[in-house]
């Protein structure tokens, strides 16, 4: 049996309790009934990462809850982000990033990243998927079916999303339903290991986020 610590929670439910996050890009952050409402500030094309700022090791359980509130857009969550070279992300030498999201799938972090709730593009919102991808190189892994409704029928609704990261096996659920695991046998490059999470929003999206937990696994 699988043993489990909680090392970092964050209820998510106001600015406050994500002053000390890391923002690449145009981050607009608001309280929402309980919960972290966030959308980018720029224009339909200004997408933001915005990184919690600690860092984490090779076996964790991260969950949190999701409501989309608007679309199009795109949500996403990075994981095991650390520089190429071995140190961290925002380490001195590393290349400036702005949201753009080539800096992230073909710069120079390594990280895996599922993408949830994609209806940023038409083909996007004609066949839902969730996808893991690995950085750098921006190879799809992984893929699974996208069970989120569109906004007017999840009438404000919260889901619980899991990513697990037990070393080189993945796994993602959202509300308890299995929908992909893989395990990186290396051959797209060396894995991700340890490092930061980051939620990544494309716009115009807006969505609300809340109970941030992340568990070591032992």
């Amino acid at each position: 049996m699988t043993m489990e610590t909680l090392v970092y929670r964050n209820p998510l439910a106001s600015p406050d309790d994500v002053a000390d996050w890391i923002g690449e890009g145009p981050v607009g952050a608001s309280a929402a009934d309980g919960a972290l409402e966030l959308a980018s500030t720029g224009g339909t094309d200004d997408h933001f990462t915005f990184w919690c700022p600690e860092e984490f090791g090779d076996r964790i359980r991260v969950t949190w809850e999701f409501s989309p509130v608007s679309e199009p857009g795109l949500a996403m969550l990075f994981f095991g982000a650390s520089a190429v070279t071995g140190g961290g992300i925002f380490d001195s030498g590393l290349s400036p990033r702005t949201g753009a999201y080539p800096q992230y799938h073909s710069g120079d972090i390594r990280t895996l990243h599922v993408s949830y709730f994609r209806r940023r593009w038409e083909d996007e919102r004609a066949f839902h998927t969730c996808n893991l991808r690995k950085s750098p190189g921006f190879h799809l892994v992984a893929q699974g079916a996208d069970p989120l409704p569109p906004v007017v029928d999840a009438r404000g609704a919260f889901y619980r999303i899991e990513v697990v990261k037990d070393g080189a096996d993945v796994s993602f659920r959202i509300d308890d339903l299995p929908l992909f695991s893989w395990s990186d046998d290396e051959t797209t490059g060396p894995r991700a290991t340890t490092g930061r999470i980051g939620f990544r929003q494309m716009a115009p999206l807006v969505a609300r986020y809340r109970n941030l937990e992340v568990h070591e696994l032992a």
